[in-house]
């Protein structure tokens, strides 16, 4: 789905300020309550907005150890394996991937020696022939999404300039 400026001013706002209600939105947006509303209900029923959840730091919960494990799995173990990596909670994300590996999952421990705990959970399995496994050092540029959503936003070549009420 394409987004237009207002749509990506609206995500950018709810980014910044996920409890904003739709009142505060459309004046700081400069727009018609029922406008911010159906905006917003479009952005979610398209998918581009899932969730207002709160952003939770695994290592805030004790969990500062991070590592992502590229899996290969036997042939057709694909819905079992996915099934078994949810029941562990230190399995954050799973993708399947091309390339050597066929999942990579985000891992997150207690610490060093916990971590060999998890991974001996996750290939644990029958399904898992192999594990790769890289610890994180440092995360420079953690999970973001304005700047992709700026950049959506003016692909029909309109700049994107949020307004200083919006910034307020």
């Amino acid at each position: 789905m394409a987004i237009d400026e207002l749509d990506g001013r609206i995500i950018v706002l709810l980014a910044r300020e996920p409890r904003m209600g739709v009142l505060e939105m459309s004046r700081r947006l400069g727009v018609a309550r029922g406008t911010a509303q159906a905006r917003l209900d479009r952005l979610q029923s398209n998918g581009v907005i899932r969730g207002f959840g709160p952003q939770v730091d695994p290592a805030a919960l004790g969990y500062p150890v991070t590592a992502f494990a590229t899996l290969e799995i036997r042939q057709g173990q694909g819905p079992d394996v996915r099934a078994h990596l949810a029941t562990v909670p230190e399995v954050l994300e799973l993708h399947t991937t091309t390339g050597s590996g066929d999942m990579l999952c985000r891992l997150v421990a207690r610490s060093n020696a916990d971590l060999q705990r998890v991974i001996d959970r996750v290939v644990g399995f029958d399904g898992i022939v192999r594990a790769a496994t890289a610890i994180v050092m440092e995360n420079p540029v953690p999970l973001r999404f304005i700047p992709l959503v700026e950049q959506a936003a003016t692909d029909e070549g309109l700049p994107f300039r949020p307004t200083d009420r919006e910034r307020t």
